[in-house]
């Protein structure tokens, strides 16, 4: 399914960035090579195939596709815009049959995925990149005795501060619960004092974990070879999940995967991060054509009550809609981290902001239908975007 959609959108990219000029047809008199009637221009006024037959040489391909991407479509140019401030219009043209003058809505939505998809993808390499350095970094910290006791000191730190955290709430849950005349005040104190001993067993366990880290010798512990004992600190680094301040303790025959098959994946997951991301982002791209049907869907449900409207025109709506989005998350996948997070910010306001153009544009809403429409579909999708997301990691949890 997903190399068809592929190639689809890479022929109507095709079909979007074709050049305008083009040389004269020189083929007038030949036979078609489908039904061998004889042209009379460059497509078959018969079968209606392209006489092209394509064969030129690589160089002429080249400079086919640069020029292509220099000569846009006037329609592309006249989409776009319509797109991004005028949704409405750009709908309500559709609907009405005005299409000649578009790129038409389904060609605009597998594009807008496919470069939604290449964007996603540059940003999981370019997130799982950085997780390698930082990884590096830390390997590269702990190999040396000074980095190691900077570790432990940080590790200290962070235990101190969750216990002090834990024994707050402890002591107000303790507060509260003797405010109440129906507990009894020994049992109060007995329940705060196994909280309290058990907290301090916990960031003692924390302390003398992060003091053999400081003396290095936990690979010693497991009675391996000074080379054995490298490579196994270097696995130990790497599975470790970033900023928190946990090294698991490599034993023999340990529980981890007696909670079930969630629990056991959950685990992969966090020791291989990259292999989850690959396959949460392999079925979430094949999934996000589903958001069609949904948004579709959404809108036959609030606009019932206008049978001139058929599923057909709600699903032209539907593709204006997911176009923009992907568009606009795709460029905002590719921003510089800075301007990253402002434009994630602006999409948060301007996404129902385009909605609600979009069904006062093409549906003829009043600004009052309109906003209330705007707020059950947003509702609508919202709900069935977080329900889809989380079957797909569940999902991605069981491939892996």
């Amino acid at each position: 399914m997903t190399g068809e959609m592929e190639a689809a959108a890479a022929d109507s990219l095709g079909e979007i960035f074709k050049r305008r000029g083009t040389h004269p047809f020189a083929g007038v008199g030949t036979p078609c090579a489908n039904c061998g009637t004889t042209l009379e221009g460059p497509y078959c006024h018969a079968c209606g195939q392209n006489a092209d037959t394509h064969k030129r040489s690589i160089l002429h391909l080249v400079w086919e596709a640069i020029e292509g991407m220099f000569h846009l479509d006037g329609r592309l140019a006249a989409t776009l815009p319509a797109l991004f401030l005028r949704p409405g219009a750009l709908a309500r043209d559709y609907m009405e049959g005005r299409i000649v003058r578009h790129v038409p809505p389904f060609r605009t939505f597998l594009v807008a995925l496919l470069l939604f998809i290449f964007a996603a993808e540059h940003a999981i390499h370019a997130s799982q990149h950085h997780a390698e350095q930082a990884r590096e970094a830390k390997a590269a910290l702990l190999a040396t005795s000074q980095g190691r006791a900077a570790e432990a000191t940080r590790l200290k730190a962070e235990a101190a501060k969750d216990r002090d955290d834990a024994l707050k709430e402890a002591a107000a849950e303790r507060d509260a619960d003797l405010k109440d005349p129906d507990n009894a005040k020994a049992e109060v104190a007995a329940d705060y004092a196994k909280a309290v001993a058990k907290l301090q067993a916990r960031y003692a366990e924390d302390v003398a974990q992060a003091d053999r880290i400081a003396a290095g010798d936990l690979p010693k512990s497991l009675g391996l070879s000074e080379e054995e004992a490298r490579k196994a600190e270097a696995a130990k680094i790497r599975s470790l999940p970033l900023g928190d301040g946990e090294i698991p303790m490599v034993q023999a025959g340990h529980g981890r995967h007696a909670g079930g098959w969630l629990k056991e994946s959950i685990a992969k997951a966090r020791e291989n991060p990259e292999l989850y991301q690959m396959v949460l982002f392999t079925w979430g791209h094949r999934l996000a054509v589903l958001l069609l049907p949904i948004v579709g869907l959404s809108l036959a449900l609030v606009y019932r009550n206008k049978p001139k409207f058929f599923i057909y025109d709600h699903l032209l709506v539907a593709m204006n809609l997911l176009s923009f989005a992907f568009l606009t998350n795709a460029l905002g996948l590719v921003l510089p981290e800075p301007v990253k997070t402002w434009w994630f910010g602006l999409l948060v306001l301007w996404t129902p902001v385009n909605l609600f153009q979009t069904l006062r544009g093409a549906y003829g809403s009043s600004f009052v239908g309109a906003t209330l429409k705007t707020l059950v579909v947003w509702f609508v999708t919202v709900l069935s975007f977080s329900l889809l997301l989380a079957g797909l990691a569940l999902l991605a949890l069981a491939q892996i």
